[in-house]
């Protein structure tokens, strides 16, 4: 199986595999996150019902009498709960739920600091009766679960209820009465807040793994396929040489009278034609003519599999010929036979393609050169079939032509095919 043939069976088997796992909005963007992305959705889900209690407890709390001195109470809590609503709503409707969960912990924070100049002289604090803001802490280490990474999960964790603990003490002036009361408050958010990120890392941890496990079993089954091809095309071939090739062989050697030759080249030419088409499958494509551009494009796709990045040169004259699909499958795959040689027997030195497309006799030329050291054409074994099958054969198969001029100072392989020709 020559290398583009086994990478497009390779690309088709993963899609294959991938086609058997069910597909959503969701799934389709990222095939290999499949589990991962369906967490992330549970857990914005979570978040904003979760949320949405919480936030409610703390609104009807600043309803109330508020810590704030005069002119502060509602800018703070307007800055507060606009962002606050609107993470819920993001979170419940899957949109930019990332992004308004990172403005609403951040302006938390801010809301947070401001707190000790907005209590600074209102009224007198009491050590049992905690201010609104209070309720809204451990939504802001939840909304990091949503926003941000580990580690600033993590940091938000511990610096918001510890922010909260300091600001209040401030506001309290340090009162002794306050410490007992805050420390519970604090010792309370901080034990929430880490319950919620460690269950947030533990899911997604989950999820990661089974993806990567989904993703090795379908890597597993795609090589396990391709090997079954491959072998499968090895006992086709190696059946198809016995019976049709060998047979020919032995007509053309027995053969002693004008018609015995001429069956016998026709069964040459049968078996010569069954052999370059023994990589053609069902998905291969229909005969349907196509531009002679469309040859330099399948080449240089079936060159970056291969990791060789290509520019084929193109010279198509205007009126050139459609090149009958079977003839272009048939020139391409020969191409990249010879460009696979010079990748392999020559590192690439001097590699370059040009497609030449040509109204009078109308037709097509692919030439494939290398700076190489060049071969010996006549001293190939007989059984090395890269040149021979995949391409003299196979160009031969549809009517075209293959001219391979080898020398030390590097190889040219010229593909040709004219409209004229018989096919």
């Amino acid at each position: 199986m020559t290398p583009p043939a086994m990478a497009e069976a390779d690309r088709s088997v993963l899609d294959e595999a991938w086609g058997r796992i069910p597909h959503t909005r969701e799934g389709q963007a990222e095939q290999g996150s499949f589990t991962q992305t369906r967490i992330e959705r549970v857990i914005t889900l979570i978040v904003g019902p979760g949320s949405l209690v919480l936030g409610a407890q703390a609104f009807f709390a600043a309803f109330g009498p508020g810590d704030e001195a005069p002119g502060w109470h509602l800018p703070l809590v307007l800055a507060v709960f606009v962002p606050l609503i609107a993470m819920i709503v993001a979170c419940s409707v899957g949109r930019f739920a990332r992004v308004f969960s990172g403005i609403f912990a951040v302006v938390f924070v801010l809301a947070l600091t401001l707190w000790p100049f907005a209590t600074a002289g209102g009224p007198s604090p009491v050590p049992t009766e905690n201010p609104w803001i209070f309720y809204l802490v451990n939504v802001a280490t939840v909304a990091t679960i949503v926003a941000f990474p580990l580690p600033l999960q993590v940091a938000w964790t511990v610096a918001t209820p510890l922010l909260f603990g300091v600001v209040r003490l401030l506001q309290a002036g340090g009162r002794p009465e306050f410490v007992l009361p805050i420390a519970l408050d604090v010792s309370f958010a901080l034990i929430l807040g880490s319950v919620l990120v460690t269950l947030g890392w533990m899911y997604r941890s989950i999820a990661a793994n089974v993806d990567q496990a989904r993703a090795s079993a379908v890597t597993s089954y795609a090589s396990a396929a391709a090997t079954a091809a491959t072998e499968h095309e090895r006992v086709a071939v190696a059946a198809l040489m016995h019976d049709s090739v060998l047979g020919a062989l032995l007509a053309a050697e027995r053969a002693s009278t004008p018609r015995e030759r001429t069956l016998a080249v026709s069964m040459a030419r049968e078996a010569l034609t069954r052999l370059a088409n023994a990589e053609k499958d069902a998905l291969e494509g229909s005969d349907e003519p196509v531009p002679a551009t469309r040859l330099a494009d399948d080449i240089e796709s079936a060159a970056r599999e291969l990791g060789v990045e290509l520019t084929v040169i193109r010279q198509v004259e205007e009126g050139t010929p459609r090149v009958p699909g079977r003839i272009a499958r048939a020139l391409v795959l020969a191409a990249m036979q010879a460009v696979a040689n010079a990748v392999q027997h020559a590192e690439a030195q001097g590699l370059s393609v040009q497609l030449t497309g040509y109204t009078a006799p109308g037709g097509v030329a692919v030439r494939v050169r290398d700076t190489g050291p060049g071969f010996d054409v006549s001293a190939i074994p007989p059984d090395r079939l890269g040149i021979r099958g995949s391409i003299v054969a196979r160009l031969a198969a549809v009517g075209g032509r293959s001219d391979i001029d080898a020398h030390e100072g590097g190889t040219t392989v010229t593909l040709e095919w004219e409209s004229g020709d018989r096919w």
